[in-house]
């Protein structure tokens, strides 16, 4: 067990260790400074500015901005119907695997959009060679989206009162090219050192130690799974995603994999501060966030080391811990650990099943995606915990009885509306899905596996994995239906869209306002005191809006275990 526990503090470790430079790197890249990739990548970016007639020197204000990002966004939804729902006719599909049918390619394509990656199809038998290539476009295309928007929020802060804040296509190449595409090579060659596939064959007859024979699927699955991890993505090559031993062969591709999804959520805090030249500020925001990260893994390790109560009063011996739905060679204690920073950090890959975690650990799973800003996905996870600064902002301001101020700017009646309608959406779509899916069961309960507590814990994790864009799933459920595949891909494009336009209006807004140089009586934002006050902030939202649901689901069938 102490194997097991110096396993996850080493991987989480490391992972802060790399994200600290990674982050200077980072900042130089958007800053448009000289980094030692320069001559790799230059030659490469100028290529597809030529290709597509986009000056990457044009000042866009923020409206323009989130215009782009709207608008390549459709037609990479529209080029990604027609692929999957042809896919079945297209060449690289040896294996033979049909084309998607209209609702299920709506949902796939939305959610591979958005960054979330739910998956209501089983990877290797739902997709063909040249859609999981789609797909792989789509998740970088998706996480530098995201890290394009939140440049917004830099530059917002750090050229005080400015008009123009920088060309969306230049972030979001620079994003793809010099930040995800490196670090997808270097994982990518550690999973096929450690035994992942790498090929455009078909399936391969194998013999299994119980002697039977099987036909196991291969492909270009080390490339698929590196990027899936890198830009916070979390589809799988294969249906059991990272539980799969093709997809996840060994302890070291599990840490290998672990780091690849932490690296640049962490290293974009500390390039915040980089950008922004007030690094102890990202200190603070990496402190909240890393305080309320460790109040929701703790307790899921310990939980899944220690153990099912139900399964010890068995006589079975539950000295490995709770290992239902796990797999030996990772361990409880690592399952632990990753099922909390795949929802967290919204990448939504597993390494074991959490339809099968303790129920506490179940509502850990889904607390870290109702919160959605300790650490959060690429660029996404600045953006959100950007709105509670300024919820904290404000009503800091109303208990010291100044104008609420933020690095300069103050904080009206305007940001706060944007701010209030962002921080209610999330619950909004999470509770009134579920709510919707209870209300008509012949849709949503009677494609449940589990009955009573368990089932509705199901729906509320399904809902709630979309609204977070995580796409991890409790897996209890038969979710490739029309309704699953619906409301789910309408949530999808509201809480990916609404979530990033409005951060975004905030500080284009305030960009437009005079600076206010800090005195006296400015209310400072870097230090413990404010850092308590935004967690403060954070709890009470999420535990008034989600504790009645949690109540009903995960919290109740705890207490039916005892």
């Amino acid at each position: 067990m102490n194997t097991e526990i110096f396993g996850i503090i080493f991987m989480f470790i490391v992972s802060v260790i790399l994200a600290i430079p990674f982050g200077k790197y980072i900042a130089k890249v958007y800053a448009g400074e000289r980094t030692f990739l320069d001559k790799v990548f230059h030659p490469l970016e100028q290529f597809f500015y030529n290709v597509s007639g986009i000056d990457p020197h044009v000042e866009m204000g923020w409206k323009q901005h989130m215009i782009a990002m709207l608008t390549i966004n459709l037609i990479w939804f529209i080029l990604s119907m027609l692929i999957l729902m042809t896919q079945g006719s297209l060449p690289l599909n040896p294996d033979g695997n049909p084309s998607m049918s209209a609702d299920l390619a709506f949902n796939t394509s939305i959610s591979f959009l958005v960054n979330c990656d739910l998956q209501h199809y089983s990877g290797e038998s739902g997709l063909s060679y040249l859609g999981q290539f789609w797909l792989m476009f789509l998740q970088f295309v998706s996480a530098a989206t995201g890290m394009a928007a939140v440049v917004v929020l830099f530059r917002a802060f750090r050229d005080k009162t400015v008009t123009g804040l920088g060309n969306f296509y230049e972030y979001f190449v620079k994003s793809s090219t010099r930040i995800l595409l490196p670090l997808s090579f270097i994982l990518a060659l550690i999973l096929v050192f450690e035994g992942s596939p790498m090929t455009f064959q078909g399936k391969d007859t194998m013999l299994t130690l119980q002697g039977d024979t099987v036909e196991v699927s291969r492909g270009p699955v080390a490339a698929f799974v590196a990027i899936k991890h890198v830009g916070t993505n979390g589809g799988g090559f294969y249906g059991a995603n990272s539980a799969h031993p093709l997809e996840n062969p060994s302890y070291i591709s599990n840490i290998a994999q672990m780091i690849g999804q932490l690296i640049v959520p962490l290293a974009m805090i500390f390039a915040f501060g980089h950008f922004i030249r007030r690094r102890k500020l990202s200190w603070i925001i990496f402190g909240v966030m890393t305080i309320g990260f460790l109040i929701l893994t703790v307790p899921n390790v310990l939980m899944e080391m220690k153990g099912n109560p139900a399964i010890a009063q068995m006589g079975v011996d539950n000295s490995l811990g709770a290992m239902e739905g796990k797999e030996t060679r990772i361990g409880a204690a690592a399952s632990g650990f990753w099922s909390i920073v795949t929802t967290v950090i919204s990448t939504g890959s597993v390494n074991a099943m959490h339809d099968s975690t303790m129920p506490l650990s179940g509502m850990n799973q889904m607390l870290a995606m109702m919160v959605n800003a300790f650490y959060g996905g690429c660029g996404v996870g600045l953006l959100n915990f950007f709105i509670y600064i300024i919820l904290a902002v404000f009503i800091s301001g109303l208990m010291v009885g100044r104008t609420p101020e933020f690095l300069g700017k103050k904080v009206e009646a305007r940001e706060m509306k944007i701010a209030m309608i962002i921080a209610l959406v999330h619950p909004f779509l999470i509770l009134v899905g579920t709510g919707l899916a209870t209300a008509f069961p012949e849709q949503g309960a009677s494609t449940l596996n589990n009955p009573g507590f368990h089932g509705f814990s199901e729906i509320l994790y399904e809902y709630t994995s979309a609204s977070a864009n995580n796409g991890s799933g409790f897996e209890g459920l038969g979710d490739n239906t029309l309704w699953w595949n619906i409301t789910t891909g309408i949530v999808l494009i509201l809480s990916r869209f609404l979530p990033i336009i409005g951060p975004v209006a905030i500080a284009g807004l305030m960009t437009q306002k005079k600076y206010v140089p800090e005195g006296d009586g400015t209310l400072k934002t870097d230090t413990g005191t404010f850092g308590m006050m935004i967690f403060t902030v954070i709890v009470i939202i999420a535990a008034l809006s989600f504790f009645p649901a949690l109540a009903l689901g995960p919290i109740a069938e705890y207490f039916s275990m005892i």
